[in-house]
């Protein structure tokens, strides 16, 4: 998989870039604030249909303007193919593929994007929503369908919560409704919980022994925390621990009036050496932790979709030490296409800047 070009129309500060992306590496250098980062993100909305910055999608138009668009060529198993992607300030999305209105579920199908950011080095000592977020946006790469799992999770759950806010209000409870709620969180959450251990297990498989690699003595364990199992891992049992869960503590969310069980409440605990790495590791013990991650995320996409996934590197390597550097710009596949944004060209080998595209970036353009 390969971007061939990428054209951002009233993209935040881009109102009229375009970009030749035919090379295996690109570099695209420019001080704080230029559009560096806009760039990567917008390729990232291409493969996810949202932005790993923002929630509020109006914020990706340039501030003179009333929509915003990203296009893009791609080759893909030898195929050809544009995405085209419009989003306005009346929060209206068009999708495109190949010129013709699509669904956001069979355009999320087409380009395969790791994004690894400086926020992700972040990522063990950040929230658990943080945590949250990493996990389900990488499985979402995999299975094009969780995302509507996790909007139906979350419908429902909101639903509930207005039921709980009302019993407050009215000290009356319609618990036929409620218990239809549940049902319905119990099916839902349950497949999430079941696609989260499952990419958990697959990726601690590979991360393990990248990690140990890196540092040479170290062993990574992962675990999905989980309030109510107790090592269940079959859809099924995980569906009647979730049941269980929700009627021992019905009085206890009636009390707080908001849902207090279910997958918006995990977490995901690494240990180095059995020791809870949030709590004990160093800030070099952390980020080797996450450069495991994105690698291994990168590896599992590529085995699930069958062709490499696009890499966006966005100012990470002047995080990282120099073993941890080497370590990752030697990872990468030859195969895999990689974007990489960085203030200058201070960071890399004169051998690895020989096959790189470098660009250079001024207030939103191209210079």
């Amino acid at each position: 998989m390969r971007l061939r070009d990428l054209k951002l129309t009233n993209y935040r500060n881009c109102e009229d870039l375009e970009l030749n992306l035919d090379s295996n590496k690109i570099l695209i250098i420019g001080k704080n604030a230029q559009g560096k980062t806009n760039i990567l993100e917008s390729i990232y909305i291409l493969s996810a249909l949202k932005s790993p910055r923002t929630a509020n999608n109006v914020e990706l138009i340039n501030f003179n303007s009333e929509a915003a668009e990203i296009n893009a060529n791609l080759l893909k198993s030898n195929t050809d193919i544009e995405l085209d992607y419009y989003y306005s300030r009346e929060k209206k999305r068009e999708l495109r593929l190949n010129k013709v209105k699509t669904t956001p579920k069979n355009f999320k199908t087409v380009l395969k994007t790791v994004l690894f950011s400086t926020a992700d080095l972040l990522l063990l000592r950040g929230n658990p929503s943080d945590r949250r977020d990493w996990l389900d946006r990488a499985i979402s790469q995999i299975y094009p369908a969780y995302d509507d799992r996790l909007s139906k999770y979350d419908k429902i759950r909101i639903q509930k919560n207005n039921l709980l806010k009302e019993y407050l209000k009215t000290g009356s409870s319609n618990d036929t409704l409620l218990d239809v709620y549940n049902e319905q969180l119990v099916i839902a959450g349950s497949n999430i919980i079941y696609l989260r251990k499952k990419f958990l297990k697959e990726i601690e498989r590979i991360a393990s022994e990248k990690h140990r690699i890196i540092s040479e003595t170290e062993a990574l364990k992962i675990e999905y925390d989980c309030g109510f199992l107790n090592g269940e891992s079959e859809l099924e049992d995980i569906a009647n621990a979730f049941k269980l869960s929700l009627e021992e503590r019905k009085q206890e969310e009636l009390r707080r009036g908001q849902s207090c069980v279910g997958p918006h409440r995990d977490d995901i605990i690494f240990y180095i050496n059995g020791n809870e790495a949030t709590k004990f590791a160093s800030q070099g013990q952390q980020r080797t932790v996450v450069l495991a991650l994105k690698l291994s995320e990168l590896d599992i996409i590529a085995d699930k979709a069958g062709d490499e996934p696009i890499l966006l590197l966005d100012d990470v390597l002047a995080e990282l030490d120099d073993i941890r550097q080497n370590y990752l710009l030697k990872s990468i596949n030859s195969n895999t296409q990689t974007i990489i944004t960085s203030v200058d060209t201070i960071l890399f080998e004169e051998e690895f800047l020989k096959d790189v595209k470098i660009y250079k970036i001024e207030d939103g353009h191209i210079l």
